[in-house]
């Protein structure tokens, strides 16, 4: 396995950024292979019945409860108890956490309901479409919107723009969809046609005018508010085990951002449906999701129909020219089709059926059949939301009226409809759901599954994979399946069970996961105590680093296994990511590493074992390989004469200022497509361009791989 990784990195292009970072990376790619190779085969029973010491055990739960220990966290939970201080954890709403809570001040969009999102950050198409209807559309805004249709007309097509489609469209899909979009516009401009033909200065600028005159602002403000706050939530939270179940929950119950409305209905999904059930009862959390408009739009559920479903003269498709059709069959793009290919389309849809028995509940080898999907299909129809993309269309259109009013408060919200359910009987595992049931049928679905055997298993297999190995032990997965089967799904004691096993608290357990992107850049910012905004640039670098939050298209989320985080590209991400915090080059977040090393003597001469020691005992709790340690003495000097480091600052405790807004005042993030907006081009770092010792060994330690493992 080492040998593979160094043969690759040796073949690729990497060896031009210099032999420093080369010899890291192969290092820590090597080293990570083996620990992954190790975890697969049976531990020697010396090493199992090893005990972990109180630091060790301390730094374990910060790592594995939370994201990692800040400057003082060791002692602060050595002082208060390990036990004691776990338990406070799974009480999260028993801690204060004001101070994290006002960093989201300037977020508005997370205080919003659906229909405010809606109406707040319109889609500048359908707000044209409005505006049009009611016969309010600015003249200006008509005359760029008509030029930019004709230019759109007379040009020719641009298969690669074509081919991007909506995935694409959204900030949150990392730097493969920004290669492929900038491999787009390449090819277009080559064959002389624009990348967007659609687009041009004069409707970008009458839409941004409109935008800014009527307190509208662009939709990408809102996947990258919610990025912002779990950024900001993960680092200065003092409910560190609650975060780490919102970030479990939310790749547990995947959603995809860049899929249609749910970049408005996400929103509510972090602050509705995952955060308030992470820690109670599974049936709870599952109801939540199974009733979120995230998750009914993800899965397409919103738009399954019986066949045999009676909808009245306002619902059947294409019936109606009213903007009632708008809003009964969901304003789905079909109508806008034939009505024989509409009526061709309609029926049931076992997306979330087959998600929910596969992937939430019972697991692949749970012991359901395509039947029971068919049956589970059958119980959710007419489970749907109100005006799912905000029907904005409709709601100006109608001057006054309950429609209107409703439409105002309740679009984006959940809502059955009973003529568009199958009322007959279903048998779903075995189990009989009678004739007539309507709503219920589906509840009594999520009941069954909520409390079966092989969800339990799986729930539990899950759990103790994250928080425990990659390899679950089976004996621990058993006890805390029957845990989950005797508190009747109770999240809380599930997890009570796992933290005071044995297994946790073993030396097998201890830094044996690998820390995902998202938990390796949250960890790092907490061990340098650094000052962060959460802003574009570090959702930059965690999608860089191959986790773009929200980013995932296909229902199963990110792996919490090693072996799909470790190979070489990513690894490299990895440590360019660390030399980059340390070198304080990521914009709107700040590092100061004075404080550090106050005590040692800045400006002048000091040995480079003591300097490496101090920042091996800061940033991994002094344990360190001879190997690692040999190789990072080899970057520096014999002796190392420190710079003189400026005053030691203090991290800002208040809310940032919101980097989304600032960009739209100052004209990038343009409603109307074009325009630059809060995120920079991301530099490589390499450890021969770092001339400050300090900065270095600090860089180098944050990608070494004992700081990979949690």
């Amino acid at each position: 396995m080492k040998s593979k990784y160094k043969r690759v990195i040796k073949g690729s292009t990497l060896a031009q950024r210099g032999a420093a970072i080369l010899s890291i990376v192969a290092l820590l790619a090597s080293t990570l292979a083996a620990s992954i190779s190790a975890q697969s085969m049976k531990a020697p029973a010396s090493k199992s019945a090893a005990k972990l010491s109180e630091d060790q055990r301390i730094l374990h739960v910060l790592n594995r409860l939370g994201f990692g220990a800040r400057p003082g966290d060791v002692e602060r939970v050595k002082a208060l108890g390990i036990d004691h201080y776990i338990t406070q954890q799974l009480f999260p709403e028993k801690i204060d956490d004001s101070a994290s809570e006002a960093r989201l001040e300037n977020l508005g969009a997370l205080r919003m309901t659906n229909a405010e999102l809606y109406e707040k950050y319109p889609q500048p198409g359908q707000l044209l479409k409005q505006l049009q209807k009611r016969g309010d559309l600015p003249a200006d805004l008509a005359a760029a919107r008509d030029n930019r249709v004709k230019g759109g007309a007379n040009a020719a097509p641009n298969a690669n723009a074509a081919k991007t489609g909506e995935a694409m469209t959204g900030e949150m899909q990392g730097p493969d969809a920004a290669k492929a979009n900038d491999q787009a516009k390449n090819n277009a401009q080559a064959n002389n046609v624009a990348a967007n033909p659609m687009d041009n200065p004069e409707y970008r600028k009458a839409v941004r005018e409109y935008f800014m005159e009527n307190n509208l602002r662009p939709a990408q403000f809102l996947t990258g508010e919610l990025q912002m706050s779990r950024i900001l939530r993960a680092v200065y939270s003092e409910r560190q085990l609650q975060e780490v179940m919102v970030d479990f929950w939310t790749n547990h119950f995947n959603v995809f951002a860049g899929k249609g409305a749910d970049r408005w209905l996400l929103i509510s999904y972090d602050r509705d449906t995952i955060r308030p059930h992470t820690l109670g009862k599974f049936y709870d959390l599952l109801l939540a999701d199974a009733q979120s408009p995230a998750m009914l739009f993800y899965l397409d559920n919103f738009q399954s129909v019986s066949p045999d479903a009676q909808l009245g003269p306002q619902q059947r498709p294409g019936a109606a020219r009213g903007p009632l059709a708008l809003l009964r069959m969901g304003n789905n793009p079909q109508q806008q089709r034939p009505q024989q290919q509409q009526q061709q389309r309609r029926g049931i849809n076992e997306n979330y059926a087959r998600e929910l028995m596969e992937l939430h509940t019972l697991g692949v080898d749970g012991g359901y059949t395509q039947k029971d999907v068919q049956e589970v299909a059958r119980c959710f129809t007419g489970w749907t939301i109100f005006a799912p993309r905000g029907a904005g269309a409709a709601a100006q259109a109608i001057a006054n009226g309950r429609l209107a009013d409703r439409l105002r408060t309740d679009a984006g919200k959940f809502f059955f409809n009973p003529r568009a359910h199958d009322d007959g009987e279903k048998i779903v595992l075995g189990h009989k759901i009678p004739a007539g049931g309507g709503m219920k049928d589906g509840l009594m679905v999520l009941d069954i599954v909520a409390h079966h055997p092989a969800t339990a298993k799986f729930i539990a297999t899950k759990l103790v994979r994250h928080f425990v190995s990659d390899d679950p032990p089976p004996g621990l997965v058993d006890r805390v399946a029957q845990t989950f089967l005797k508190t009747d799904g109770d999240i809380r004691e599930v997890l009570k069970a796992i933290f005071f096993s044995p297994e946790f608290n073993s030396a097998d357990a201890y830094r044996a996961k690998v820390k995902r992107p998202f938990e390796l850049a949250i960890s790092a910012v907490r061990t340098l105590g650094a000052d962060t905004n959460g802003g574009p640039q570090m959702h930059q670098w965690i999608a860089r680093m191959g986790q773009p939050l929200y980013g995932f298209q296909t229902p199963n989320g990110y792996s919490d296994v090693a072996e799909n985080w470790v190979n070489t590209g990513a690894l490299l991400e990895r440590m360019n990511f660390a030399l980059s915090l340390a070198s304080n080059r990521i914009p709107g977040t700040r590092v100061d590493l004075s404080r550090l090393v106050g005590d040692m003597k800045t400006g002048g001469v000091v040995d480079k074992a003591k300097l490496l020691d101090r920042f091996v005992t800061l940033i991994v709790g002094g344990e360190i390989s001879p190997q690692t340690r040999e190789t990072l003495l080899k970057q520096l000097s014999d002796q190392v004469t420190l710079p003189t480091m400026p005053p030691a600052q203090t991290a800002a405790a208040k809310a940032p200022p919101n980097p989304f807004e600032a960009a739209f005042q100052r004209g990038g993030l343009n409603p109307g497509g074009g325009g630059g907006g809060p995120q920079q081009q991301l530099a490589s770092v390499s450890p021969a361009t770092i001339d400050n010792p300090v900065v270095k060994i600090a860089g180098l330690i944050l990608g070494s791989p004992e700081f990979q493992r949690q």
